[in-house]
């Protein structure tokens, strides 16, 4: 029998995300931006340990193109979903290595998202809110910093098990989020790991303080969304997704 041909599911838009093995909090919060949309988010997992150390977070950096390749070709961007992974691998090198899968594809990262964000709202002091042990948040407030983003104040939870990180309350980082922001000068609040829960409490910390909150989650999805072309105002949630996607 003859059949005719398409673009395949989601021909709007195919997003591809490299999440890892052990996060549990990103393709939930994904859902709640791309719902019913004409958008295909298409997943494949890096193995990645329990632990988040410097450490254990260079291991992943062999297995990046070999599972940038478990997705499938002709994708508008590639996101590897790991904030503190990015910090400690590299932007540059986390790029590199997943463009010899996909070449000529968008990337983009956690980290360099939220750069991208921050500088989108004209942001240059924030207030920093992690799960991390101090090895971690150094160095990515070293980037930040090379980046003329300067992190004034800074909560952490001190937690390098992932699978606890996932199990934080919104609660809990609602009120470290508050306390963070406490100090003089702050411009927006950001939240960082893509397996702390945010969504749940962006609007309302904003509400509360007046100031923008950016999460990793949050601006990783604007990201991948803003790469691609796509028109998605209004989609996720924050003043974040109340710019011009084109800013």
């Amino acid at each position: 029998m003859d059949y005719a041909l398409d673009a395949g599911a989601g021909a709007g838009l195919r997003l591809g995300v490299i999440l890892l093995s052990t996060d549990e909090t990103l393709e939930y919060e994904a859902r709640q931006v791309i719902g019913a949309r004409d958008v295909n988010l298409l997943h494949t997992r890096i193995p990645a340990r329990a632990d988040v150390t410097p450490e254990d977070l260079r291991l992943m950096a062999p297995e990046m193109t070999r599972t940038a390749a478990l997705l499938p070709k002709d994708l508008s961007a590639v996101a590897y979903a790991c904030t503190s992974g990015a910090t400690i691998i590299g932007s540059e090198n986390v790029a590199s290595l997943i463009n010899a899968a996909h070449p000529d594809t968008a990337v983009t990262n956690p980290l360099v998202a939220v750069i991208a964000a921050l500088k989108a709202l004209g942001v240059t002091r924030i207030a920093m809110v992690t799960p991390y042990v101090a090895e971690v948040t150094r160095p990515m407030c070293a980037i930040l910093a090379a980046e003329g983003i300067e992190v004034v104040s800074e909560v952490s939870f001190g937690q390098k098990e992932d699978w606890t990180v996932a199990r934080i309350t919104e609660g809990s980082t609602e009120a470290a989020m508050l306390a963070a922001a406490k100090v003089e000068g702050v411009e927006a609040v950001f939240a960082s790991c893509t397996n702390l829960r945010t969504f749940g409490i962006i609007d309302a910390v904003e509400a509360r303080l007046g100031l923008p909150v950016i999460s990793s989650n949050q601006a990783l999805i604007w990201d991948m969304l803003r790469l691609s072309g796509a028109e998605a105002r209004g989609w996720g949630p924050g003043r974040l997704f109340d710019l011009d996607m084109g800013a």
